[in-house]
């Protein structure tokens, strides 16, 4: 008996082993712009309330450039993108251990596309996005470069080579989305305009299609889509300033579209098989499971978001229009409540538990109780300038700022 366990005893100890090691890579991740599946909605809902640049800050790391991109986490991993250099032409994309911020590698690329931008943006604009083995770290220049968790280069692309008037006057911004084996991007300005799905093993083309020649910021969003059994599936939303469209991810084939005035920066949002579209105002769509058939549910022009994207959970849309006002109507557009906040706001509110975190421009967060109103009931200064938006992860709050990635956590969850 005791012969015949020593191997079993041995392939526990093997088990054992290798769950130790994948531990840390099967935590709570936020993988791309908004989060997982684009929600941006927080797991868990133990978050800090209050910080300061004293208070709850687990760490900060300085970063050696520009950048408005969001960071991401993978693991035990925060990743980020920069830009440096009098032409802004050096592209960083770094990597930092979560638990104390510490460099564990950083790579330095240089711009193949055009670097030129508004002031308050840079070319590190779009957020990087991973499916938990690869990172793709996109960038206004147009360069594409996908790396492994360890900093290796797997290959790169640089678009503007086969695309070279894809560029407009303030910089693109659009972030990357990974959805099964492609990587899609949208570069849409005045100049050539396309959405493209590309391998993510290799980088090749799988697919594309041209889009109107006009500027747009908007980023391709994951769409859960009602299919003829029952089930769901994924589809990728392309929202243009005349009409978005709906793709395979795999083929880029159209599965249907909605022509409408669609806003050329806030992206859609979706939950329960319905499109919150930024057209005319808020437009609520249910497409259909099959034949292309789109139905428009209500459209409202009280529910119009600004640059932040619409929020939507547990049968409540929330939004922050142009004057700093965050609204939340149900999911008929009735308005329930509104509530003012301060500053002008880039970055998309980040929903945790019964608290929504709106982060302005000048880097102050508000927190929102949610209820039958909504109560401001922090404000939590960094003094440090605030374009991209927020990871919330495991009761850590990731921030980019000008000159620093903050971690905001306390004391029990600053060195996870």
């Amino acid at each position: 008996m005791t012969q015949k366990s020593a191997p079993t005893c041995s392939r526990v100890s093997s088990t054992l082993l290798l769950l130790l090691t994948t531990i840390p890579m099967l935590g709570a991740d936020w993988l791309e712009f908004r989060g997982n599946a684009n929600q941006s909605i927080a797991s868990g809902s133990t978050y800090p309330l209050k910080w300061s640049a004293q208070e709850n800050v687990a760490w900060k790391s300085p970063l050696p450039g520009a950048g408005v991109s969001g960071p991401i986490v993978i693991g035990n991993r925060v990743v980020i993108t920069a830009s440096s250099g009098i032409k802004d032409d050096r592209l960083h994309v770094m990597c930092f251990k979560t638990s104390d911020g510490s460099l564990l590698w950083e790579r330095r690329f240089w711009a193949t596309g055009r670097t030129l931008h508004h002031p308050t943006s840079s070319v590190a604009a779009p957020t990087p996005a991973s499916d938990g083995e690869s990172i793709f770290a996109f960038y206004s220049s147009n360069d594409l470069i996908c790396l492994d968790l360890e900093g290796n280069l797997r290959w790169l692309r640089g678009l503007t080579h086969d695309y070279p008037t894809a560029a407009n006057d303030v910089g693109m911004a659009s972030s990357p989305l990974v959805v099964g084996n492609t990587v899609i991007v949208q570069c849409q300005s005045q100049g050539e305009s396309f959405a493209a799905g590309i391998n993510k093993k290799d980088g090749t083309d799988l697919w594309r299609h041209d889009l109107t020649k006009t500027a747009c910021w908007t980023s391709p969003t994951l769409f859960r889509a009602p299919a003829e059994n029952g089930a769901s599936t994924d589809v990728v939303l392309i929202q243009s300033p005349d009409r978005t469209t709906a793709h395979d991810p795999a083929s880029g084939k159209i599965l249907w579209s909605y022509d409408a005035s669609c806003q050329s920066i806030a992206s859609s949002c979706s939950a329960d098989g319905i499109v919150y579209l930024p057209a005319d105002g808020l437009t609520a769509l249910k497409p259909a499971a099959k034949d292309g058939a789109v139905e428009v549910l209500w459209k409202s022009n009280r529910l119009g978001p600004y640059a932040g994207s619409p929020v939507f959970d547990r049968d409540l849309i929330y939004v922050i229009n142009r004057s700093g006002v965050l609204a939340c109507a149900d999911d008929k557009s009735d308005m329930k409540w509104q509530a003012r906040l301060k500053g002008t706001f880039w970055a998309t509110p980040v929903l945790a538990g019964d608290h929504m975190y709106c982060v302005n421009q000048d880097g102050l967060t508000l927190v929102v109780k949610l209820g039958e109103k909504g109560e401001v009931v922090a404000e939590n200064e960094l003094g440090d300038s605030v374009l991209g938006s927020p990871a919330l992860v495991d009761g850590a709050i990731y921030l980019r700022g000008v000159g620093h990635l903050w971690k905001i956590a306390d004391a029990t969850q600053a060195s996870k």
